[in-house]
Parts: structure tokens; C-alpha cells; sequence
């Protein structure tokens, strides 16, 4: 599992930040990289009151999710 591990703030409160993530089960870790910003703004775009202010793509184990 690749996981997309961004960093989401309020627009309006850009101290209010939150940390979030999109799995994916299907891609490699060089397909996250190269298809993160596409997703991430499909993201943005369905929360208009939120900015990203960083990302990074890692490999997920099934343990870690878990915990």
C-alpha cells in the first residue's frame, strides 16, 4: 500500500492544520509521486477552505494502519 501523507491548514486560520492521507493499493511509490498533485487538487477541490501545504508519498504497511 502507497499512502499520500499531506498536510491540510484553513485557509483563513493557516495555523490550524491538520495531517491526512489518501491510501492507495495499486500504484507504486513513483506512481504516487508523479499523480499526487492531480489528486491532491481533486482534494482541494472538494475542500475549498483548506491549503496543503506539504506532501509525501510512503509505503504502508497493513500493521501500521492498524495501530
Amino acid at each position: 500500500m502507497i499512502e499520500l501523507l499531506f498536510v491540510a491548514c484553513l485557509s483563513t486560520a493557516p495555523d490550524e492544520c491538520r495531517e491526512r492521507s489518501l491510501v492507495f493499493t495499486d500504484v507504486s511509490p513513483m506512481q504516487c509521486l508523479m499523480g499526487a498533485q492531480p489528486e491532491l487538487a481533486k482534494w482541494t477541490a472538494s475542500h475549498p477552505n483548506q491549503e496543503i501545504k506539504s506532501w509525501r508519498c510512503r509505503t504502508v504497511s497493513f500493521a501500521e494502519r492498524d495501530t
